[in-house]
């Protein structure tokens, strides 16, 4: 296990990252070829889900060949083992689709930087008293950026990751609204894409957020 942020720079190379693509896919080798993908296409940040077969495998090979060139964590975060196993791998951040107490301990525990989801405002209290790096607000989609920008009024500090609905068109948006930064899935990530082994329009679909990305800056 790699030395874990601190301090100020925990949330650094997130913030430099800026959009973190989540990643489903059927098979450990689908996972490492999507990744390779979206990592040429210009995005750099890849949140490698416990629903991809041998997850933290795929997150040590991942680490091995790009180092520090890329941002790598782990997604769709359950357990304690999984959080145990992710850190291990070398996994830079941990994420949960939502926030459980024993869970955000467990993953406190690891020194990895904490992602874990949210959508209303009792829940982003939660996640943030629970000590939570980062609120993932899931799915954002439902009230679009628009509803990042109200949560901003009474959590102006809370470091917010809308995933969800996140898109090149409306990518600059959510960082207009206040997002520390971003989680994409579908319009990133596509699960027929990767089923379909389409590894150049997964890599044109990196461009397309990486262009939009730039943009926003």
């Amino acid at each position: 296990m790699g030395p874990a942020p601190s301090g100020d720079d925990r949330l650094a190379r997130t913030r430099e990252t800026g959009v973190l693509a989540v990643l489903r896919a059927p098979s450990p080798e689908a996972a490492l070829d999507a990744a390779e993908a979206i990592i040429a296409g210009g995005i750099t940040g890849i949140e490698v889900t416990f629903s991809t077969p041998e997850a933290p495998a795929v997150i040590r090979e991942l680490i091995r060949r790009h180092g520090a060139a890329a941002h790598i964590g782990a997604g769709t975060v359950t357990t304690r083992a999984q959080a145990e196993d992710a850190a291990a791998a070398g996994a830079a951040f941990l994420v949960s689709p939502g926030t459980l107490p024993d869970l955000t301990h467990a993953m406190r525990d690891t020194g990895r930087v904490v992602m874990t989801g949210a959508l209303t405002p009792t829940e982003v209290m939660t996640a943030r008293d629970l000590g939570a790096d980062v609120v993932k607000i899931f799915p954002a989609s439902l009230g679009g950026p628009g509803y990042l920008s109200a949560l901003r009024g009474p959590f102006p500090d809370a470091p917010l990751m809308p995933t969800g609905g996140v898109t090149p068109q409306n990518l600059g948006a959510w960082f207009e609204a206040g997002a520390v930064a971003v989680g994409a899935g579908g319009d990133l990530a596509s699960s027929a894409a990767i089923a379909a082994s389409d590894w150049a329009d997964l890599e044109a679909r990196a461009s397309r957020f990486a262009a939009a990305l730039a943009a926003s800056r």
